[in-house]
């Protein structure tokens, strides 16, 4: 094997030996980030989780009627992938920091536009773009960790929650998911490859399962067949047809996906599912 030519191999050398050590630093009050999606739209909290520890938190290591960043280290940071509605108020798309004033009966919640924040110490009335105020709600058992939580209350309505020690509050985020949705598949729809089977079936779905936009529905079924006759997007379109009063132009569409589906040896509940359909809509 031959050596490498010294003035190749010093500098490579010397850059190895450069470079730093690096040591990630223990934090006692963990990062932590949770996620929901609605739709096509996303909310992310990403926060710090410190403990417990069998101290006193609230009205002590958090006082009460002082601004607290609703965590640890870093600003708590809320960041939406479309605008939303909160305390009642309008908030853009974008990340905000989020400040919390705990009160024995009512806490002040705030949205802050700057989110780059360490904690609540660089914070500004002037910044705040959104605070409201909401009741905390005793818990039975003891949260050691602070925690954030995001659940799904509707289709236009998620509920983010903090919990530590045992209180927990509660507030709603308000979100158009599924104007936004439309949006969002129309936008998608339109760049889409006219050889792409998969896009249009989902598009033609939603409107099925939504029972919204069913002309849409339909026309974005053609548009998969034309790519690639499937079972799925001769099943879509068969019943956007039966949902419009086009039973007649329904029933062979059916009969054809289930053909395509015992071909191509599907689950046996999928066949089940379509020979139950076509009985239906037969009268059988």
């Amino acid at each position: 094997m031959r050596a490498l030519p010294f003035f190749v191999a010093l500098p490579a050398a010397l850059a190895l030996q450069a470079q730093p050590t690096v040591v990630k630093p223990y934090q006692p009050s963990p990062a932590a980030s949770v996620s929901q999606d609605l739709g096509a739209s996303t909310v992310k909290i990403d926060y710090s989780s410190p403990a417990v520890k069998g101290r006193k938190i609230w009205g002590g290591l958090v006082p009460y009627d002082h601004i607290w960043r609703a965590g640890a280290n870093n600003a708590t940071v809320f960041t939406f992938s479309d605008p939303v509605k909160i305390g009642g108020k309008e908030l853009a798309a974008g990340s905000y920091a989020f400040f919390a004033v705990p009160g024995e009966k009512a806490w002040k919640l705030i949205f802050n536009r700057n989110p780059k924040q360490w904690g609540d110490y660089t914070h500004k009335d002037e910044e705040d773009v959104v605070s409201f105020e909401v009741k905390p709600m005793p818990m039975p058992h003891l949260q050691e960790r602070l925690t954030y939580a995001l659940a799904v209350k509707s289709d236009t309505a998620l509920v983010a929650t903090l919990a530590w020690e045992k209180v927990a509050v509660a507030f709603e985020i308000g979100l158009d998911a599924p104007g936004l949705y439309w949006a969002y598949l129309n936008r998608t729809l339109a760049g889409a490859k006219p050889d792409e089977y998969v896009p249009f079936l989902r598009g033609a779905r939603y409107c099925l399962d939504s029972g919204t936009h069913l002309d849409q529905g339909l026309a974005w079924a053609d548009q998969s067949i034309k790519a690639k006759e499937t079972y799925g997007n001769l099943e879509t379109k068969a019943r956007l047809l039966h949902r419009t009063g086009r039973a007649a132009e329904a029933l062979p569409l059916l009969k054809k996906a289930l053909d395509l589906a015992v071909a191509a040896q599907v689950p046996q509940d999928y066949t089940d599912g379509l020979k139950k359909t076509l009985a239906d809509w037969q009268g059988k």
